[in-house]
């Protein structure tokens, strides 16, 4: 396997979350001066020319909207420190501006600014994007790196030295004749193509060349932690070359299928040391296999993150972790370690890696068995439908029979109701046949009890007939 390693530094591949640059300098408190412009499409030209690296902030339109004005507020105060601290910087002139999406469109097209939210330098007529956190620490130092030359030159041992020590990036060394050789101009010129974000370095000095074992001409390819370069094929070589071969080998940005393996390790822990250790031993026998990049991530380095990535990844973060991430979703699978006290050793690690490798270990797998929960789910809803079904079915012949019923009920309810109606008709016959019958009662109770309580209900013709009824039988009886 041929492993690549990014180092999390000044910026982070973001798997669903901000970034956040590692600790920086310090930051003074802001001196109340206005510093960063809001540039128009009468302005934008004059204030771009008095600098000669210029960093533009291309914001959402906040009009309208409070919380997001504040956030805006938040945000351009972060680049008034960085202005700040940069302003007393001699070498170079730095810039700072705002581009509204919506009032200053036509300044974002003619500059290119193609994607809200993000901060592009423009220095040596290059445009860089920044992808780290918008803190004035981590803008400041990013800035740092890009006015530096983009080859550093290797004169002496000490140099050299800080050169080998710098083992956690990826870096290109070459040896030249000198400045004004063409080879290395062509080198310089492929070199400004990937500032600040690929290291390029360069020796004019046989004896400096003859310990990193370079021919004259000859550059070589170092990735993190791998301790023998590889020599570029080819020389001498033209910018396209170099440039294409960094491309093809750009794996610092790769992914398996969408996956990213991450490590997260305390290089100042001592059990983060050890479990660094132990992916550097890996790596180095194991570095054939262009198919694989690792991210390692110091947790020290991203305080703010911690919690995010513990609660995203369900891991802790207090010992050393490493999974397989699929960068759509943040679904993630991460190696057991039942015994904290003892890392895993190398073979176990390795093979680990071989069965992400060979997809037995894939975080689309959640996604299979969320799939297949959500089809035991849906079986079961299927069933549930079916049964529901089944119910509905039951409950469309329950329905039907209580329907049936309800008809029957309803019929009977309408035969209740006809039969209320009934009774109540009834009720009414009854009542008038009670009338009828308290009439004929009457008439009989006249006979006998001469009461009175005749049915409010009764018609007053009926209570005067009942009247003369009843006067006719009280004459009968006279």
């Amino acid at each position: 396997m041929k492993w690549t390693w990014v180092f999390l530094g000044s910026y982070f591949l973001s798997l669903g979350a901000p970034s956040l640059g590692e600790k920086g300098l310090e930051i003074p408190e802001y001196d109340g001066k206005d510093r960063v412009h809001t540039l128009t499409a009468k302005n934008y030209k004059s204030i771009m020319r008095k600098y000669d690296v210029m960093v533009i902030y291309y914001h959402k339109n906040v009009d309208g909207n409070r919380s997001a004005m504040k956030q805006l507020q938040i945000e351009e105060l972060a680049l008034e420190l960085a202005a700040q601290v940069l302003d007393e910087f001699e070498d170079e002139d730095i810039g700072f501006g705002l581009v509204d999406e919506k009032k200053a469109s036509a300044v974002a097209k003619k500059l290119g600014l193609d994607e809200v939210d993000s901060i592009y330098i423009f220095a040596d007529n290059e445009i860089i994007e920044y992808d780290g956190e918008l803190a004035a620490d981590t803008i400041v130092e990013f800035l740092y790196d890009v006015i530096e030359d983009p080859v550093e030159i290797i004169d002496n041992d000490r140099e050299l030295k800080g050169f080998y020590n710098m083992d956690d990036v990826i870096k290109l060394v070459g040896y030249f004749k000198s400045e004004r050789s063409p080879h290395f101009i062509e080198y310089d010129d492929a070199a400004e193509e990937f500032h600040p974000f690929v290291k390029f370095f360069a020796t004019f000095d046989p004896k400096i060349a003859k310990k990193l074992k370079l021919k004259v001409n000859e550059v070589d390819f170092y990735e993190p932690f791998m301790g023998e370069p590889v020599t570029i094929p080819g020389k001498p070589y033209i910018e396209s070359e170099l440039i294409e071969y960094i491309e093809q080998h750009d794996r610092w940005e790769d992914d398996i299928n969408g996956e990213h393996i991450v490590a997260f390790a305390e290089e100042d822990d001592p059990d983060g040391f050890e479990f660094l250790e132990i992916l550097k031993e890996v790596a180095r026998d194991n570095t054939d296999d262009p198919n694989l990049s690792i991210i390692w991530i110091d947790p020290d380095n991203f305080p703010l993150l911690v919690p995010y990535w513990e609660r995203t990844f369900g891991i802790d973060l207090s010992s050393p972790q490493i999974g397989v991430v699929d960068v759509e979703d943040a679904d993630s699978v991460w190696m057991d370690m039942d015994d904290q006290d003892d890392m895993p050793t190398a073979e176990e690690l390795e093979q680990w890696i071989e069965d992400v490798l060979s997809g037995k270990i894939d975080p689309d797998d959640d996604d299979d068995d969320d799939d297949d929960d959500e089809d035991d789910d849906d079986d079961d809803d299927d069933d549930d439908d079916d049964d529901n079904n089944d119910d509905d079915d039951d409950d469309e012949d329950e329905d039907d029979d209580d329907d049936d019923e309800d008809d029957d009920d309803d019929d009977d309810d309408d035969d209740d109701n006809d039969d209320d109606d009934d009774e109540e008709d009834d009720d009414d016959d009854d009542d008038d046949d009670d009338e009828e019958d308290d009439d004929d009662d009457d008439d009989e109770d006249d006979d006998d009890d001469d009461d009175d309580d005749n049915d409010d209900d009764d018609d007053d013709n009926d209570d005067d007939d009942d009247d003369d009824d009843n006067d006719d039988d009280e004459d009968d009886e006279e």
